[in-house]
């Protein structure tokens, strides 16, 4: 099976830098998208009328910058998730390797599957953060950002407020896993490919199609979650709940019985429709914010090309590569004044 592997040319804090703002260049684009999906797994008054007159309805309520509501939150979010997801991917790697230092592919979706939880219980406190933010009303919100948020809500609704629907998290980990090892698995066989590593256009067609199954099959977890998350007898109409529930067995079941069962994929439309651009963004801006680190490094010849710099060593880490430098150097110094001693 084919496998992906980091860049050793790239220092762990590169490769994280990477990440970080290719997730927030794609996460800042798509956010449209993202605020109509929670705001339609919520129920509020503005997706009554259907997915594409969600978007109007929001403009005219709260204007533009309604679209981008949580955004801040959520690019926030994607350094301390990623640097705990890093962390425990390879502690859970370490766990599943074999004797000859191997994983398999499916260990290794496992491996990443267990981290993304972590990750999330980690830093879920910042996710019900951003669902407040994106249901209130923009012109007459009840929280001023980020901080007020959290400190209104521990007070208000207590420390158990910050980790509502927490549970459906491990809960949906588990369609995700399966859909993103049976999609993976597929798509490797339709790739018939014998090397050990995917090419950029079958890693994003891979991304897209894993994300695309992954997500479906775990949404009515998410949506559920997303109630629970921006129900609050504080704010006005509970948060702008559609239904009303007193845990999360009965938030599945009172969405069936009002909605039926496909309420539980409610928003599922502008969440397929964030993927491709979501993950066509973060592999570009991914790979060209590699391109600048290597040209930095002095493995290419320019950041706008992929063109190998003659004679370097690309096997060589970035530390190796700055060490054999600069003993070049001194050799090719302590050379040109061996002549002028003479």
């Amino acid at each position: 099976m084919a496998t992906l592997k980091r860049d050793t040319r790239l220092t762990s804090l590169q490769t994280s830098m990477c990440a970080g703002l290719a997730g927030v260049l794609s996460r800042t684009v798509t956010a449209p998208l993202d605020v109509v999906k929670v705001l339609t797994q919520v129920g509020t008054f503005h997706s009554k009328e259907g997915f594409l007159r969600t978007f109007p309805l929001l403009y005219q309520a709260e204007g533009v910058k309604a679209f981008w509501k949580g955004n801040f939150t959520a690019c926030i979010r994607l350094f301390p998730y990623r640097s705990v997801q890093l962390a425990a991917y390879h502690k859970f790697v370490l766990l599943l390797i074999d004797d000859v230092g191997q994983i398999s592919q499916w260990k290794a979706i496992a491996a990443g599957g267990l981290a993304g939880i972590v990750a999330t219980i980690v830093t879920y406190p910042t996710d019900v953060i951003k669902t407040r933010l994106i249901v209130q009303n923009r012109r007459d919100p009840s929280y001023r950002g980020i901080v007020h948020a959290l400190c209104s809500m521990y007070y208000q609704e207590g420390f158990r407020s910050l980790y509502r629907g927490v549970s459906l998290t491990i809960l949906g980990a588990i369609p995700f896993s399966v859909g993103s090892f049976a999609t993976y698995i597929s798509v490797d066989k339709i790739w018939m490919d014998p090397g050990t590593r995917f090419t950029l256009l079958q890693n994003f067609v891979t991304g897209c199609l894993a994300a695309g199954v992954a997500q479906t099959l775990s949404f009515p977890f998410e949506t559920v979650k997303r109630k629970m998350q921006a129900q609050s007898p504080i704010l006005p109409h509970c948060g702008g709940v559609d239904v009303h529930f007193t845990g999360v067995i009965d938030c599945f079941k009172q969405i069936v019985k009002t909605q039926g069962v496909q309420g539980l994929w409610s928003g599922l439309t502008a969440n397929l429709l964030k993927i491709i651009p979501y993950f066509g963004l973060m592999f570009s801006t991914f790979e060209f914010c590699k391109r600048v680190c290597l040209y930095k490094n002095g493995y290419i010849v320019s950041p706008l090309n992929y063109q190998l710099v003659p004679g370097v060593d690309q096997s060589l880490q970035p530390q190796e590569l700055k060490e054999l430098r600069k003993f070049l150097r001194t050799e090719n110094a302590e050379t040109r004044k061996s002549p002028l001693k003479n």
